[in-house]
């Protein structure tokens, strides 16, 4: 028999453009019950996932996954939700108290779930926290208008101000206590910002257009986001403390948004084109762009073990699930790039049968000649 390397090229090319779903792992512990959808929005190194599970009536619910599910309550209300969690287990999010006002929330195990405040009005939103148990998000003031908020260890709440404008929200935060978010200015368009202890906000700018916003950061101060083009398109983007890198220009099409950057500087997000969604991750200088249905679905954050979180989207429902960073993008049916793929995967699985079949024929004619 002779040796056919081809075979398993080939192989590996089908197995590489057909086995999409394997690179998605859906986190079962986190599916619900019956129709209930699910997401999972951030994961710390020790594994620990938080997400929203969702009933048939629009109720949301808080959720913690660590070996087991938690229910993580409201503060008298119906839903809450969670957006972060932090080395320690700690879960910032929003829930509802008695009269129906969503209140930011900070929640550890085995302790009853902490009520932020406000900064003068009725609601409030928690969206990050760190390792310090630093909490950030935005709430309302006195004059109805919402603004970026800081809740330090002594539990305090501050406000962070705006651009210049009546409205501001914080999205991150790192153990520097560096925040990021989204803040109006005095023309009403929004910017993203970088607010650093003691020197205050600061405007990021944006790659040519009129607005951008700040998504998360790490705690080596790189800041991921996006911004509006000159032709009104979004690209996400990456600040590295200097400059705004444009990582929409590498994907080349569509309208991008950075959700989520860990240690190492890898970025992940969210890719709009047309009524398709698909997800990027961006490290070590490449961009990986995963297709609708064989990546996740909608991408919310990455750890420094390069688990990339969101959910998959079947049967008209979201599934919480994770994907390593450095998955391989499978190549779409349709696509130019499928058909040459294929073309190439036939040429090869052909000429490996004809290949086959000339040692076959050379064996037969040696055995006919020993037997003459």
């Amino acid at each position: 028999m002779p040796n056919t390397p081809l075979l398993s090229l080939t192989l590996a090319l089908w197995l590489c453009a057909l086995d999409a779903k394997a690179q998605v792992k859906p986190l079962s512990g986190m599916a619900g019950q019956g129709k209930e959808t699910s997401v999972a929005v951030d994961i710390n190194a020790r594994g620990q996932v938080v997400g929203v599970i969702e009933d048939e009536d629009g109720r949301q619910r808080a959720v913690m996954l660590d070996k087991v599910l938690r229910e993580l309550g409201t503060l008298g209300g119906s839903d809450s939700f969670s957006k972060g969690i932090n080395a320690d287990g700690v879960v910032v999010g929003s829930a509802q108290d008695g009269a129906g006002h969503w209140r930011a929330f900070l929640y550890r195990h085995g302790e009853p779930m902490r009520d932020l405040g406000t900064l003068g009005g009725r609601s409030s939103y928690g969206t990050g926290v760190n390792a310090a148990g630093q909490a950030v998000g935005f709430a309302d003031t006195a004059a109805d208008d919402f603004h970026a908020f800081l809740v330090g260890v002594d539990g305090k709440m501050v406000d962070l101000g705006t651009l210049g404008g009546n409205i501001s929200y914080a999205a991150g935060i790192n153990a520097r206590g560096e925040v990021v978010g989204t803040a109006a200015l005095v023309d009403g368009y929004r910017r993203a910002f970088l607010y650093r202890p003691g020197a205050g906000m600061r405007e990021l700018g944006t790659l040519g257009g009129r607005s951008s916003a700040a998504s998360a950061v790490n705690d080596a101060g790189q800041v991921v986001g996006a911004s509006e083009m000159p032709d009104r398109r979004w690209h996400a983007f990456l600040h590295d403390g200097a400059r705004m890198v444009d990582l929409g220009a590498l994907i080349g099409y569509g309208n991008s948004y950075a959700t989520g950057i860990n240690a190492a500087g890898h970025v992940v997000g969210t890719i709009l084109l047309g009524e398709e969604r698909r997800s990027f991750v961006y490290r070590d200088g490449k961009m990986l762009v995963h297709q609708a249905g064989k990546g996740l679905y909608l991408t919310n954050a990455i750890n420094d073990d390069e688990l990339v979180i969101g959910a998959t989207f079947f049967s008209k429902r979201y599934a919480a699930a994770t994907m390593q960073s450095n998955a391989t993008p499978v190549v779409p049916k349709g696509s130019r790039d499928f058909i040459a793929l294929m073309g190439f995967v036939v040429t090869m699985a052909v000429g490996a049968v004809l290949l086959r079949r000339r040692y076959r024929g050379i064996e037969l004619s040696k055995g006919r000649m020993l037997h003459m």
